[in-house]
């Protein structure tokens, strides 16, 4: 029934826009004529960029050293558990530091979790912070974390904070498969492990952190450009202007 009717208002579209090139395959299989169905993937707000830490007095938050940050909702999908068992691989690394920022369902978990493993000198939640303060906070970090659990649906999507990190020019680490995966090799904008895959995770961080601080701005440049060749909300808008004329036209 959901099928038919998902069919039923595909068919009866101009254009379908997808935020993932993943989902054309998939939409195709409704019967949809593939040129109807267009990339059209998210971007981020304009706060959103590379930010000189020396004028941001966050640091003053955080602990020192080099700072992993992961930021936004704390739930199921997100895979913590992967975080928290690679936070407890390199526990002896005293000097990685894993900064995780935001709200959801498993924060208390997250928070029993760091006082049962005795990772509370490496490991640090912080509740959620207004989003104007995000760029400064991810500027303070040396990179930026994205998780998502094993699922063939999220292998699918890409979450909206992927084209924060890159617009903010920081390297990533992310432990998601799929799409997102294939966007941070394709970006040079940093790594990516298998999702759920601690151990790869936990060696993906210590290779990192020990490459040189030039490296890490590389890679964080990269996706910073990427971003602006992919993501920029003026080429968006002007895309989506002129499908709207084509489609007026024809």
């Amino acid at each position: 029934m959901v099928s038919g009717l998902v069919k039923y208002i595909y068919n009866r579209c101009d254009y379908i826009l997808v935020q993932s090139n993943a989902f054309i395959e998939p939409i195709e299989k409704c019967g949809v004529n593939k040129n109807k169905i267009k990339y059209f993937p998210n971007s981020a707000e304009k706060i959103y960029k590379p930010i000189d830490p020396i004028n941001i007095n966050l640091k003053l938050y955080l602990p020192e050293g080099f700072v992993v940050m992961f930021a936004g909702n704390i739930g199921v999908a997100q895979s913590i558990e992967t975080i928290i068992k690679a936070a407890l691989i390199l526990k002896q690394y005293d000097s990685i530091k894993w900064v995780i920022i935001g709200d959801g369902r498993n924060k208390d978990w997250l928070k029993e979790q760091i006082i049962t493993h005795q990772l509370d000198s490496t490991v640090y939640f912080l509740k959620q912070k207004p989003m104007e303060d995000m760029p400064g906070y991810f500027s303070t970090a040396d990179v930026l974390l994205a998780t998502l659990k094993n699922d063939p649906i999220f292998s699918l999507t890409i979450p909206s904070k992927v084209q924060s990190y890159l617009a903010c020019a920081k390297p990533i680490i992310a432990s998601i498969d799929g799409e997102t995966a294939r966007i941070i090799k394709e970006s040079g904008g940093g790594l990516s492990v298998p999702a759920e895959n601690a151990k790869e995770l936990a060696n993906a961080v210590l290779e990192m952190y020990q490459m040189t601080e030039k490296e890490r701005i590389n890679m964080g440049s990269n996706g910073r450009k990427y971003f602006e060749e992919n993501y920029e909300s003026e080429r968006l808008v002007e895309q989506l202007e002129q499908w709207m004329s084509d489609s007026i036209k024809a």
